[in-house]
């Protein structure tokens, strides 16, 4: 795995504000190809640039957001850190918003171009092959089962299931600490819930929300929560003095890019974006999860199919 325990949020925001101030792109975008220097002039407050006179030929998803003048992104907004739309301000904040911006920006469009679309998780796939969004960006795993309907670019990021427990909890330190006293919160009839069932000997309880599990946590109701270890890096990152994540994950979940199947054009692009772009994807990781006190690497891409 390539998720790595750090001292604390002091030293990931340090890391975050190092990053914020001294990265330049990381985009392919160009004005001479696809692979030269981006426009100079960044994003306020953020670490890409909007790349100028981008072209991608045999990309009929880039044809499409050239025609149209801007880029529609699909995306989750009920998951702190990573997709997340506040109700009160509006303001949409989270790793996987932020990495679909610096794509849009290394395809030359700025916020300002950027349509972002709520898709539930049942639905990525048809709205993809209905040419509804252009891409998706939301924990959206890599298998083999929707590579029969999609394409993925990358992986940017991978996690695993893990643990989230209260920050002063001493007691459970990873998933073979769980004994029969302990009660582990995740959603109804999720995957992760079964594998607590399934191996180890905790209580389960269940919800249709992990943020009411979240709640439970905190209320002393439940001793752990669990799903993918992202989504709970969120929401320690969102309170950490009263939660944190712990142990080692212990499954593995590859999240990448939906794309429209058969566009190699799109994917290879997005590929070198993310293979050049180490400095941008350190820094977006630091402000959005950095802290949670937890520090990750990121992956090598997969060859495009």
């Amino acid at each position: 795995m390539r998720i790595n325990r750090i001292g604390g949020a002091v030293a990931a925001f340090a890391v975050a504000a190092l990053a914020l101030t001294g990265c330049n792109s990381g985009t392919p975008g160009a004005t001479d190809d696809s692979t030269g220097d981006a426009a100079e002039e960044t994003t306020s407050g953020t670490p890409w640039t909007v790349a100028e006179d981008v072209t991608i030929e045999g990309s009929p998803t880039f044809d499409a957001i050239s025609d149209r003048g801007s880029v529609v992104v699909g995306v989750k907004e009920d998951q702190p850190g990573l997709g997340f739309l506040d109700p009160a301000t509006g303001e949409r904040t989270g790793f996987d918003v932020d990495v679909a911006r610096w794509i849009a920006a290394s395809l030359g469009y700025d916020e300002d171009d950027i349509e972002f679309q709520p898709i539930a998780s049942a639905n990525r796939e048809q709205a993809l092959v209905n040419g509804d969004i252009d891409y998706y960006v939301g924990t959206y795993s890599i298998t083999d089962k929707r590579k029969e309907q999609i394409a993925f670019a990358g992986p940017y990021f991978i996690t695993g299931q893990g643990l989230l427990v209260a920050a002063d909890n001493e007691d459970i330190t990873g998933i073979d600490a769980l004994t029969a006293d302990h009660v582990v919160c995740s959603a109804t009839g999720s995957t992760s819930v079964q594998r607590i069932k399934d191996e180890t000997p905790a209580q389960t309880k269940e919800y249709d929300t992990y943020s009411t599990c979240v709640e439970d946590l905190k209320n002393n109701q439940v001793d752990a929560v669990t799903t993918d270890e992202a989504i709970l890096i969120g929401y320690a990152a969102q309170d950490p003095e009263n939660l944190k994540v712990v142990g080692e994950p212990f499954s593995e979940e590859r999240y990448g890019v939906g794309i429209a199947k058969g566009d190699t054009a799109l994917q290879e692009y997005i590929n070198t974006m993310f293979t050049d772009g180490g400095e941008v994807w350190e820094a977006i990781f630091s402000k959005n999860l950095g802290a949670s006190g937890v520090s990750a690497d990121q992956p090598e891409v997969d060859a495009a199919e």
